[in-house]
């Protein structure tokens, strides 16, 4: 759709499907580009010199306005005009355009990708989007990290660091930038790491309360519940699918785990009751396709922490209460390392990096349903299961 853009019509624009372009009639090749949730971004069409059409983001309204966005869309238009490629001209490309060619040609492939590019766009390209590569400066990574840091995200902030200085290292070594201006700079330093454990008291509560905190959504409820009987991470149990389940034995593929690494995870007949009999993906997402997001189970727990009864709580800290309430049991850390899936534990030095071969399959099985035992009783009210070398 082709207008006269106008600040009024800008502030008020909608899209009636999922991304709607609304092409400006002064400045060829502008657009600002509306998601159904009401994301705008402006973005240059043009066509490169070797006769390829492409777009390059040029950063989000309204922290780019629309006579701003005029003003970058002409620059790159005489960059096309030159015979250059805007988003690969150091003096005329923007953080936003680094941004998209980042994303674009780095990212694509690994299994953080999305998240990187969420990361991206929320914290970097509306504060800093429309800064030309040529005069970013260290101050830059600053009102980034302080503009989180403010939205009371610290972990967030020092991440948001990390990417921006992985991109501009990145744009070096490709020679879009010749030097990294934040070299040398020390990254936000984050939050102290949580130690929060559920009490038993809290398990039986948070357990039994589910059905009524939880009533309209049977997903998180057994997706919580499989995070404390399993001890894995929330991202990794929500994106559940049947396929990874063989009998008593849950198989989690590299390219859905932390660490990059195939994970066996020995599930307890506890563990699957709860999966029940499983569709082709076990915790669906009824607002679009796959399975359920971490993020949408998080927020699900943040909304409902009130109806929860006891004090707050996120989904982690329950992978750290079925792991601190083996430990108790007597397992020991070499299996709670494999159970965790943590290979600074399991692959540690050569001996265990080199020469240990064992996976621990039996002794992470043996730990689980213990644990699981352990629960049950915790649940029900009922007596102490036996630690592992404790005598009957």
């Amino acid at each position: 759709m082709r207008l006269l853009l106008t600040d009024r019509f800008c502030a008020r624009a909608k899209s009636p499907s999922a991304q709607t372009d609304y092409f400006d009639e002064t400045v060829s090749g502008l657009a600002l580009r509306v998601s159904k949730h009401g994301v705008k971004a402006w973005t240059f069409i043009y066509t490169t010199a070797s006769g390829k059409r492409s777009r390059m983001t040029l950063g989000r309204y309204p922290t780019i306005s629309l006579a701003t966005a005029r003003s970058l869309a002409l620059e790159a238009r005489e960059a096309v005009t030159a015979g250059l490629d805007p988003r690969h001209r150091g003096d005329a490309m923007t953080v936003a355009g680094l941004v998209e060619s980042y994303v674009e040609k780095h990212t694509t492939g690994l299994r953080t990708a999305a998240e990187i590019k969420r990361r991206l766009h929320r914290n970097i390209v509306p504060v800093i989007g429309n800064v030309k590569l040529a005069d970013i400066h260290r101050r830059d990574a600053t009102r980034v990290a302080d503009a989180i840091t403010r939205r009371g995200a610290p972990v967030e902030a020092m991440r948001a660091f990390e990417d921006l200085r992985a991109m501009l290292r990145w744009a070096v070594a490709r020679g879009d930038l010749d030097h990294n201006p934040i070299n040398g700079m020390r990254k936000p330093p984050g939050s102290k790491p949580r130690e929060r454990v559920l009490s038993d008291e809290e398990i039986r509560t948070l357990w039994n309360g589910l059905a009524e905190a939880l009533g309209k959504s049977a997903s998180c409820q057994r997706i919580i519940k499989l995070c404390l009987v399993t001890g894995q991470r929330v991202g990794e149990v929500a994106g559940m699918r049947k396929a990874e389940l063989n009998g008593a034995t849950w198989t989690i593929p590299g390219s859905r785990t932390k660490n990059g690494h195939t994970h066996t995870v020995p599930l307890s007949p506890l563990a699957i009751k709860i999966i029940g009999m499983p569709e082709e993906v076990v915790f669906p997402n009824l607002e679009g396709d796959g399975p359920l997001p971490a993020s949408a189970v998080a927020r699900t727990i943040t909304r409902a922490q009130e109806r929860f009864g006891i004090a707050h709580w996120t989904a982690h800290d329950l992978r750290r209460t079925a792991l601190t309430g083996m430990a108790k049991l007597g397992v020991a850390p070499i299996v709670l390392g494999h159970i965790a899936n943590h290979r600074t534990t399991t692959k540690a030095g050569i001996t265990l990096g080199v020469y240990v071969q064992h996976a621990y399959e039996r002794e992470k099985r043996e730990a689980l349903e213990l644990w699981a035992n352990r629960l049950q009783g915790i649940i029900s009210g009922g007596a102490d299961v036996v630690s592992i070398g404790s005598k009957r």
